[in-house]
């Protein structure tokens, strides 16, 4: 018996609604469904955890106080960024097509829903509102365990201070846009180990020229991933980058064109 995606003649197509509200469903189950999902989000939630506070109890040391030069912006990236938990979240992205092309699990998600961008979208959907959710309950909680520390040194900032709620929730968002660029390269490459590296390929080799001598660093670095999304999470935004609104735009431009041209490749390559 040969499985189709076709309905039987006269029977009516679902509302939209009912056809999105399944889509994101079976998605949602397939997302929980294995480790991978908890594994990779445990590690993105604990790791920038542990080494931001670290850092922030090297700074409250009390041999740290007599160091000279400016204190350190309280909300830089060392921290409060979830620069760590990038790489957890790129597996988790890649993983939500790379998986279903290597078991063959795709042909049944096409048979079962033949719009192929639709289910692009119910898994950015999906992918994005998890990933959403653990950057910014980790950046929150970054945030109030670490000024608590550095408040020790004066070096900590107040919430209602000017700044900081948006800072924060920005801050969270990096996670949401790394994922969602991954998700994209997985269904381009639909390949794990390709679209793994091609992933860690944008968002780092941009960052490292990111660090060429002045001129260049500064203008190669404000259209970088990782650099637009320090800019948005700094107290203090540095003056050779784009501001905070433009940086997030650049932040938002990346996973937005990559999911682009996923949308169109999966409509125009076979399973």
């Amino acid at each position: 018996m040969t499985i189709t995606g076709t309905r039987p003649s006269g029977q009516a197509a679902p509302p939209l609604a009912v056809r999105a509200r399944d889509l994101l469903a079976s998605e949602w189950t397939k997302f929980w469904s294995v480790r991978s999902a908890y594994w990779t989000l445990l590690v993105a939630a604990v790791t920038p955890l542990a080494f931001s506070d670290l850092i922030a109890f090297a700074f409250a040391q009390p041999s740290a106080k007599g160091s000279s030069g400016p204190p350190p912006d309280p909300l830089s990236p060392a921290f409060c960024s979830l620069e760590y938990a990038v790489l957890a979240v790129c597996v988790l992205g890649v993983l939500q097509f790379s998986s279903e092309y290597s078991t063959g699990l795709i042909r049944t998600t096409f048979v079962a829903a033949p719009r192929r961008q639709a289910v692009l979208a119910a898994k950015a959907v999906i992918t994005g509102l998890t990933t959403l959710a653990a950057g910014e309950i980790t950046s929150f909680a970054s945030f109030f365990i670490d000024q608590a520390v550095l408040h020790a040194r004066d070096l900590g900032v107040s919430w209602p201070h000017p700044g900081v709620p948006g800072a924060a929730v920005a801050n969270g968002t990096l996670l949401l846009a790394c994922a969602m660029l991954a998700l994209a390269l997985g269904a381009i490459t639909r390949h794990t180990a390709g679209g793994i590296a091609a992933t860690i390929a944008l968002i780092a080799l941009p960052s490292v020229l990111g660090l060429l001598p002045a001129p260049w660093g500064g203008r190669i670095g404000r259209f970088t991933i990782i650099d637009a999304a320090q800019q948005v999470a700094l107290l203090h935004p540095q003056a050779d980058m784009f501001s905070p609104a433009l940086s997030m735009l650049v932040l938002r431009a990346w996973p937005a064109a990559a999911l682009v041209i996923a949308a169109v490749t999966i409509t125009r390559t076979e399973t």
